[in-house]
């Protein structure tokens, strides 16, 4: 497969979020502003790309029987790097985004990741798999975060003092309450699967089912079975 196919798979075919429905917690929790999302989507994203860099190098060296507790520590040493930044750069982002951070380390997309490639395939290929699985990531929340933001508060913050304020005055609180997170999720998906059922009928085609790549059917459940 080339590397333009790994790194495209993870923004639309595989998309983490809207696809292989992965990582729910922080999705549902941070996506109340376009900022929170962001932040959330570019640190994930520096954690998957390093962890799949050093996993990759070291797949031939982790004896297979203490591989996932070898993943983990990876992925924390990069998270504890991204949390101490983002402390010292970012603090407003960082107390905005809190636990939520810390809990990267266990995030089932980067410690899936790790297991259904990094640990199989090149340090090149895994570098654009973890690129393309982070802005899929990334977008997601992005897509969420802006439609929350919109209807829940009449604005949408990129950055800090940038954002668009008052779009509009017909607020509705529900959208940036946990189960507006929920709401706006189920509706997207919704979405995303109709568009899907219309195109393959237009092709004489059956409905496409859902992906057997999700929490559900991932390595690491199928070990504890």
């Amino acid at each position: 497969m080339s590397l333009r196919a790994d790194l495209t798979r993870g923004i639309i075919k595989e998309n983490p979020t809207f696809r292989l429905v992965l990582g729910m917690c922080p999705t549902l929790a941070v996506t109340t502003s376009l900022e929170n999302a962001l932040g959330m989507g570019i640190a994930a994203t520096f954690v998957l790309v390093c962890s799949n860099i050093v996993i990759s190098l070291l797949r031939k060296i982790i004896p297979a029987a203490v591989r996932i507790p070898c993943y983990i520590v990876v992925i924390a040493a990069f998270v504890t790097m991204v949390d101490l930044l983002m402390q010292a750069y970012t603090p407003a982002l960082a107390d905005s985004l809190g636990i939520f951070i810390p809990l990267i380390v266990v995030n089932c997309i980067i410690l899936g990741r790790a297991e259904a490639f990094a640990s199989k395939n090149s340090v090149i290929r895994s570098i654009a798999d973890g690129i393309g699985m982070g802005i899929g990531f990334t977008l997601a929340l992005a897509v969420i975060a802006s439609i929350r933001e919109f209807v829940g508060n009449g604005s949408i913050t990129v950055w800090g003092d940038l954002a668009l304020a008052n779009i509009h005055n017909r607020t509705m609180v529900l959208a940036i309450l946990p189960a507006g997170g929920f709401v706006t999720l189920g509706l997207i998906l919704a979405f995303i699967n109709h568009l899907q059922n219309r195109a393959a009928t237009a092709r004489g085609a059956t409905a496409p089912q859902p992906l057997e790549l999700d929490c559900r059917h991932c390595a690491l459940c199928k070990m504890a079975e």
